[in-house]
């Protein structure tokens, strides 16, 4: 049977400080969507799925107004669910899914100096990925440190930060290896 991590991810969510649909939209966009993708559309559905299965309550207070505000919390059978998820193993290591490298493995189909262009676009894009998550680290240590979960949001932080890196490091040697292919023409 395929586990619905995303279930997991939102319970997880739960136990962050994030009640609504809208705290969660909110962290998602500023975390986890660096590694683990939730579209909006999603969201709703699951929490909607939690409650049916008891691992979460919902609250539904009147706002005048506005639409009713639902806040949603994990129950004592969604923390131990989550728990149990936490412990379980690990199901295979992910590939990753990347239309660059895609193109790339038949770069041999066009000049060494398109593929170059696209190395650098994709470095240029690496770079504003790696500054990004420097702001957060930046923005973790000095402003959310005294969270329960700074030490893990770090840690994760740091595997994007160093992937990321070693990325960058890769395209500059590939884009050097294709104007030394280049030049022995």
């Amino acid at each position: 049977m395929k586990i619905n991590h995303t279930k997991f991810a939102i319970l997880g969510l739960l136990t962050t400080g994030c009640h609504t649909g809208y705290s969660i939209k909110q962290m998602i966009d500023g975390s986890l969507n660096h590694f683990w993708k939730i579209s909006y559309g999603q969201i709703y559905p699951t929490l909607k799925i939690l409650v049916e299965e008891g691992l979460a309550t919902v609250k539904e207070t009147i706002q005048e107004g506005k639409p009713n505000k639902k806040e949603y919390r994990i129950t004592n059978k969604g923390m131990e669910a989550l728990q149990n998820w936490l412990r379980s193993p690990i199901e295979d290591i992910p590939f990753e899914k990347n239309e660059f490298i895609l193109k790339l493995f038949f770069s041999r189909h066009e000049p060494e100096t398109t593929a170059i262009v696209k190395l650098e676009t994709y470095l240029e894009r690496l770079q504003a990925r790696y500054s990004t998550y420097s702001s957060i680290e930046s923005m973790i240590v000095t402003s959310l440190s005294n969270e329960e979960d700074a030490s893990y949001w770090l840690f994760t932080l740091d595997y994007g930060i160093r992937t990321t890196k070693a990325a960058m490091d890769w395209c500059r040697d590939t884009i050097q290896k294709l104007k030394e292919m280049g030049n022995a023409k």
